[in-house]
């Protein structure tokens, strides 16, 4: 294993190795048939099938570090990553894309690549994240929808979901809007509010024909977060719970958390933010 796959005790590789240059990566995929981003034990996951892809391609064995995970069945229109390089490699940044997505899964498929700065990290220099959640509402799900979004058919009360999403707006302790990764106790994880607050710079509600959307931008999101989000909102919107229950979610980090997780398969990562 090279120093390139291992992160430093402070949490971060600012640089390649010397000999090394480093790429970023745009990344787009479905992830129905994969069990998350992150590599795992036992493969299947849109990390492995990189490396084997960049490896088939390239004879190169190096490591993606992306900006984030997504769990299983989550999907991305623009996840970003990076990977360091031997600098004798002269491939142009195209050629590397169209070597790469030739020995890839149709479902997985590298937009755009480029040579960066050595100093780029796509985990630790990312600023903000926008998520999108899709919701079929017709009677009958079109089977072009299936695993690409949450089939919810009936009334809601969409003005109270909007109230919510005013509420969401700002900086908020999203404790009971998270579920624990299962790295520290959760009595622990509900004393330490610097690891559990997040800001929201916007939360909005569109209706697009048979659709409705939800639209997180913020400057990061906990495990499950935006699950529990729209899922929360639904609850609210299908008059299982006051609009008031949903605010006192932000409000009171003391009271239990919700356990209204909406499905993956309605859950888009839409872009990672940068600073310019």
């Amino acid at each position: 294993m090279s120093r390139s796959d291992v992160e430093s005790k402070a949490g971060k590789n600012r640089g390649p190795e010397p000999g090394f240059k480093r790429l970023r990566f745009t990344i787009a995929y479905c992830g129905t048939p994969w069990r998350g981003w992150q590599s795992l034990e036992g493969g299947r996951t849109v990390t492995d099938e990189l490396h084997t892809a960049i490896r088939r391609a390239t004879r190169i064995d190096t490591r993606v570090h992306g900006s984030g995970r997504t769990d299983a069945g989550v999907h991305a229109l623009a996840q970003t990553a990076h990977c360091d390089i031997p600098d004798t490699v002269r491939m142009s940044t195209e050629s590397w894309a169209h070597a790469v997505n030739a020995c890839l899964p149709l479902t997985i498929r590298i937009l755009h690549v480029e040579e960066c700065l050595p100093s780029f990290h796509a985990r630790f220099d990312a600023h903000g994240k926008t998520y999108r959640y899709r919701i079929w509402r017709q009677r009958m799900l079109s089977p072009f929808e299936a695993d690409r979004a949450w089939h919810i058919y009936g009334p809601l009360d969409l003005d109270a979901v909007r109230w919510c999403c005013e509420q969401l707006v700002g900086t908020h302790n999203f404790v009971r809007l998270s579920a624990n990764r299962g790295d520290m106790p959760e009595t622990e994880r509900r004393l330490r509010f610097e690891k559990t607050t997040r800001t929201i710079h916007r939360a909005e509600l569109r209706e697009a024909g048979d659709f409705i959307e939800l639209e997180f931008s913020g400057d990061g999101f906990l495990y499950k977060m935006v699950r529990l989000l729209v899922g929360s909102l639904m609850h609210v919107a299908r008059g299982r719970e006051p609009k008031e229950w949903f605010a006192s979610l932000l409000s009171d980090s003391t009271g239990p958390q919700s356990n209204q997780t909406a499905p993956a398969c309605g859950l888009y990562l839409v872009k990672v933010e940068y600073p310019a």
